[in-house]
C-alpha cells in the first residue's frame, strides 16, 4: 500500500478513535476491521498488518465501485469450477436414472424409442427417452442447486423462466405463480415466446446474466446433444442468444460441456 494512503488511512483511524473515546458512555461499540471485513467485505477495508477499524467514508468510490465489478464478471477459475460441478451432475443423474430403470446398463436405441402407455397432460405421446430425460433433469437440478448453493451462494438461478417485451426491448422474470397460472389457460399456449434455461450464472440480480447452462441427456447416450427444435423451426440455442443476449452451452453426459455454435445462416 502507497505511505501515502497508508498515513491518510492512519489519521483517520485516530479521528475515529477520538470520536468513539467521546461515544465509549453512550453504548455504541464498532467491530475491529477484521470482524467486519468478515461478515461484509465490501464494506471494510484494513490497513495491512494492523487491526483496526476503517469507516466506509475512507474507502475511494473506486474501491466501491471495483469490488461491485467482480460480481459481473466470470473469471477463468470460477467458470471452471462452476462447469465442473454441473458436468459432475448430469453424470451422477445419468448414472443413478440407469442404475434405477435399467440395472446400470445404458438404454438402446430401441429402448429409447419405446413408446410409453398414456400420454403427458397435453395428450402428447411419451417415448421412453423422454421419461428418462425428465427424471435426469430432475435429479441434476437437485444436486445442482446444492453444489452452487455452497460455490456461488445467490448468484445463479435455477429453470428460471424468460420473457422478451419488444415494445421495451428489456427481458422480463416470470415468476412461478404466473407460470401456472398461464398453464391453467391451455397448456401453456400462453408461455409462447418465453424461455426456461436450466442454469443461468448471474451477477445476484437473475437479469444480470453471465452465463446460460442448458442440461441435455440423448437417448441413447451416443447421439449428440442437439438443441431442442421449436414448433416454429427455430432452435432452441439460438432463442436463448437472441432473448437473453448470452450465448448458451450445453452439459451432457460423455460429452462434458459443448459451447454455442449458432445454426442461424
Amino acid at each position: 500500500m502507497p505511505s501515502s494512503l497508508k498515513a491518510r488511512l492512519r489519521q483517520a483511524v485516530l479521528a475515529l478513535s477520538t470520536l468513539l473515546m467521546a461515544c465509549g458512555s453512550t453504548g455504541y461499540a464498532v467491530d475491529s476491521a477484521s470482524s467486519a471485513c468478515r461478515q461484509n467485505p465490501v464494506y471494510c477495508a484494513a490497513v495491512a498488518g494492523e487491526e483496526t477499524v476503517v469507516p466506509t467514508a475512507v474507502r475511494g468510490a473506486a474501491e466501491v465501485v471495483s469490488v461491485g465489478a467482480a460480481l459481473r464478471v466470470l473469471t477463468p477459475k470460477l467458470q471452471s469450477d462452476i462447469e465442473d460441478a454441473l458436468v459432475e451432475c448430469v453424470e451422477w443423474a445419468h448414472a443413478e436414472v440407469n442404475l434405477r430403470r435399467f440395472g446400470g446398463n445404458t438404454p438402446s436405441r430401441e429402448q429409447c424409442q419405446e413408446v410409453l402407455p398414456g400420454k403427458d397432460p397435453c395428450g402428447k405421446k411419451v417415448t421412453r427417452a423422454m421419461q428418462l430425460g425428465t427424471e435426469k433433469h430432475q435429479l441434476a437440478r437437485q444436486c445442482t442447486e446444492e453444489k452452487l448453493g455452497a460455490l456461488i451462494p445467490g448468484r445463479f438461478s435455477l429453470e428460471q423462466r424468460y420473457r422478451y417485451d419488444p415494445q421495451t426491448g428489456q427481458k422480463q422474470l416470470v415468476s412461478p405463480e404466473e407460470e401456472r397460472l398461464l398453464r391453467q389457460m391451455g397448456c401453456g399456449d400462453e408461455l409462447k415466446g418465453t424461455v426456461v434455461p436450466d442454469v443461468v450464472i448471474h451477477t445476484g440480480n437473475p437479469l444480470e446474466l453471465l452465463a446460460i447452462y442448458d442440461f441435455k441427456f440423448p437417448c441413447p447416450s451416443s447421439n449428440y446433444p442437439d438443441w431442442r427444435e421449436y414448433a416454429d423451426g427455430s432452435l432452441q440455442g439460438d432463442t436463448y442468444l437472441q432473448l437473453l443476449g448470452i450465448r448458451p452451452d450445453r452439459v451432457a453426459p460423455i460429452w462434458r460441456i459443448i459451447r454455442w455454435s449458432s445454426s442461424l445462416k
